[in-house]
Parts: structure tokens; C-alpha cells; sequence
């Protein structure tokens, strides 16, 4: 079971945002005990179900050295992580921290990527969604993946 589809959610005065069911099921699905991880990327907040990030982490750990922007990247990703857990009533506290960075503020769109899903400013989204992807085709048969409509 994969993350995909995107949602409109509002924050709670305590700025936690509930999870639709389906995006529950798959969130347990991956990490029984509802356990995640958050981080910034991208001017967005990506969840990440625990055992994802563990091996992301692994995998960003194994990596000496690397550039200073790498460097810093994995300080941003790795030192602004923070673990969390679903209520009872299905729902996530974003930090203030991370909220700051997404510049969220009443409510968000969760985006669903695969093994994580991303949590986006409504408007931030749409300035990232609106643009040219024209060379974007030639990209993704050069990774090997045929996508045709």
C-alpha cells in the first residue's frame, strides 16, 4: 500500500491535523503502532512512517562525508526530524517549527508520495504545481519509466 491522492485537512487550535481514514490504513499498514516521523523538505513537511525513515536515515548516515550542501541538508532533514505518534483520534501535532517552515497556518493538503506523504501550504502547492513540466517526459524515460497516456 502506497501514499497517493492529496487532501484538504484544517488545523485544530492545538495545530494537530487528522488523518483521512485511508491514509490511516496505510500508515499502520507500514507502522503498526501509528509512529512517524516528520521532517521539511522542499518548502512542505514530509511524513514519513517510522520504519521508512529509519532507513532513510540508514542509508543518508552511510553517505561520508558529501558536499557542504549535502552536509547541510542532512542536518536540515536529519536535525529537524521530529517523532510522532496518531492520537486516538487519528491525528498528528505539527511543531511550531514545522508549521514556520510550511508556512501553514489554518489548513494544509496532504499529498501522498508513495512511501510518504508530504504536508503543503494550499497555496505554496498550487505555485508549486503551476509551471512549465514540458522536458519532464524525456527526464522520466531517461530513469527507465514508461509513462504514457
Amino acid at each position: 500500500m502506497n501514499f497517493r491522492g492529496s487532501i484538504q485537512r484544517n488545523l485544530d487550535l492545538k495545530g494537530r491535523i487528522m488523518l483521512p481514514p485511508e491514509l490511516r490504513e496505510i500508515l499502520f499498514s507500514r507502522s503498526p503502532d501509528g509512529s512517524l516521523v516528520l521532517t521539511t523538505y522542499d518548502n512542505c513537511i514530509v511524513a514519513f512512517p517510522k520504519p521508512e525513515w529509519e532507513a532513510f536515515e540508514e542509508r543518508i548516515h552511510s553517505v561520508s562525508g558529501g558536499s557542504e550542501v549535502f552536509r547541510a541538508f542532512r542536518r536540515r532533514a536529519v536535525g529537524g526530524a521530529e517523532d510522532q505518534r496518531l492520537d486516538a483520534q487519528g491525528r498528528i501535532r505539527l511543531s511550531h517549527e514545522l508549521l514556520k517552515y510550511a508556512g501553514i497556518e489554518n489548513g494544509a493538503i496532504l499529498v501522498g508520495q508513495g512511501k510518504r506523504f508530504e504536508i503543503w501550504e494550499p497555496a505554496r502547492l498550487d505555485a508549486h504545481l503551476n509551471r512549465d513540466f514540458s522536458g519532464v517526459a524525456e527526464e522520466i524515460a531517461e530513469k527507465g519509466i514508461d509513462f504514457v497516456f
